[in-house]
């Protein structure tokens, strides 16, 4: 399943750190960068998470959520939050069901061996659950940049 740009997100909920529950329909009035990135505590992740958080006073100024998205449990991801003072929650997706609906599961290839994972991928979704804009094989520099320069363009 993968959404098409300009069509609403379908529906879902989440469970995110600090025991909070993420509804889409519940972030109506807000936009929201959902961002999808393999695990907890390795280079990329973490410099992408950093990032997110040095520029999220801006998002903030920008009306846009954040969330990161990883098939780690929450207890992972508390850490990892705690640890790199994330701003925002991070979702536990261990089943793969926000993976599924963003079509963010691929076939990888690392040190030879082939397996399935998350394609470090990120969203963002109007005030109204439309998607707007998607980056799909993100490359981490300057990419936060750009997700913000989106957000504030989306007004």
């Amino acid at each position: 399943m993968s959404f098409t740009l300009g069509q609403p997100v379908t529906e879902f909920t989440a469970q995110a750190t600090n025991n909070t529950t993420v509804t889409l329909s519940e972030l109506k009035g807000k936009k929201a960068v959902i961002y999808f990135y393999p695990k907890d505590n390795t280079p990329g992740c973490t410099s992408e998470g950093q990032t997110f958080r040095d520029l999220y006073a801006d998002f903030q100024e920008a009306d846009t959520l954040i969330f990161g998205v990883s098939r780690d449990s929450l207890k992972s991801h508390e850490n990892f939050q705690t640890k790199h003072e994330f701003p925002f929650e991070l979702i536990s997706d261990p089943d793969e069901e926000l993976c599924k609906l963003f079509d963010v599961i691929k076939l990888k290839n690392m040190y030879g061996k082939e397996y399935m994972g998350i394609e470090r991928s990120t969203f963002l979704i109007d005030r109204e659950g439309i998607l707007q804009h998607e980056w799909r094989k993100v490359r981490i520099k300057n990419h936060v940049e750009d997700v913000l320069q989106a957000a504030q363009a989306l007004g």
